[in-house]
């Protein structure tokens, strides 16, 4: 794997917002003094006019996007997850999502891949945040070229988004041909006919993984990449569960009101189906390597694959 192309979401985010600043000349960023970390610094390099460092005030810097929105701009802030979702959670709701303005959410260096920053910066329930503000769009890209696409999806979409993004560099996946992002449309990695393995963000690659160890044991997964979390593709959510009978959610984020419960909402409501949600088991983080934190808390493939098993006993 040491020749696989590896890149952060981070750094897709930042190259993104300097693509569509040449094609949208009304897209404006903002970011509460980290754009070396959020790499919307790349932005401010290409359209220096067009950027606005709001210092450590992600609030005001909410509040500053709003007006902006009013007046026909399509503005992203910018921030570490921890900060853009969890401390501005307030102002994201009422100044953004309660009029539904059409301000663009870009946050970095969520989940535990922040690895050495520690629980305090790792954000675990981002999406369970984002998710309950109604009309919000919730998206969590898988790698590079998912990234790139959510970006420019969110900014030709009219409405708030939030887009997930994270730190660490992660192997590229949808490098081919008939790759095609739409908002609200999983995709169908690896078909299979024993269990349906739904995932987001990083751990696509790991339940990939898995299912290449399932399948040396006889067993056949089928392996979906939900990056739209809100809304979420409930047919083809609905159709796998009902071919495989049994559903297994992995996600960089908590087990409660992420991937796995919008999944379970669905499934509950239309066809009720054995599942098993894989992620953080309402714990807070802790300092380390994003490889070993991501082994530790069972999201690498063996991870997956050794839970899965579990499961299908």
């Amino acid at each position: 794997m040491a020749d696989v192309k590896k890149i952060a979401t981070r750094e897709s985010y930042g190259n993104a917002l300097a693509d569509c600043g040449k094609d949208f000349p009304n897209l404006v960023v903002l970011d509460a003094d980290l754009a070396g970390a959020t790499k919307t610094a790349t932005f401010q390099k290409a359209f220096p006019d067009r950027f606005i460092d709001c210092g450590i005030a992600e609030c005001n810097m909410t509040g500053i996007a709003a007006g902006l929105a009013t007046c026909g701009k399509i503005p992203f802030i910018s921030s570490f997850a921890m900060f853009a979702a969890g401390r501005n959670f307030e102002q994201v709701r009422n100044s953004i999502g309660y009029p539904h303005l059409n301000v663009k959410i870009g946050a970095t260096h969520a989940g535990i891949t922040v690895g050495e920053d520690g629980a305090t910066h790792q954000c675990n329930e981002d999406v369970a945040l984002m998710r309950t503000i109604p009309g919000m769009t919730v998206i969590v890209p898988s790698d590079d070229i998912e990234a790139r696409a959510a970006v420019r999806a969110a900014i030709e979409m009219e409405g708030p988004v939030y887009l997930r993004f994270g730190r660490a560099a992660v192997p590229v996946i949808n490098e081919r041909d008939d790759y095609k992002f739409e908002i609200g449309k999983g995709v169908l990695l690896r078909e299979g006919k024993d269990v349906t393995i739904i995932a987001s963000g990083i751990c696509v690659e790991s339940a990939l993984g898995a299912a290449e160890k399932l399948a040396a044991d006889g067993i056949d997964a089928e392996v979906i990449n939900i990056h739209t979390i809100k809304p979420l593709d409930e047919e083809l959510v609905l159709a796998s569960a009902k071919k495989t009978g049994k559903v297994v959610t992995v996600e960089e984020h908590s087990v409660i009101g992420g991937l796995g419960s919008a999944v379970c909402d669905v499934l509950a409501e239309k066809a009720p189906t054995k599942v098993c949600k894989i992620g953080v088991y309402d714990k807070f983080g802790e300092s380390g390597p994003a490889a070993a934190l991501v082994e530790k808390y069972g999201l690498d493939a063996q991870g997956v694959y050794t839970k899965t098993k579990e499961f299908l006993k």
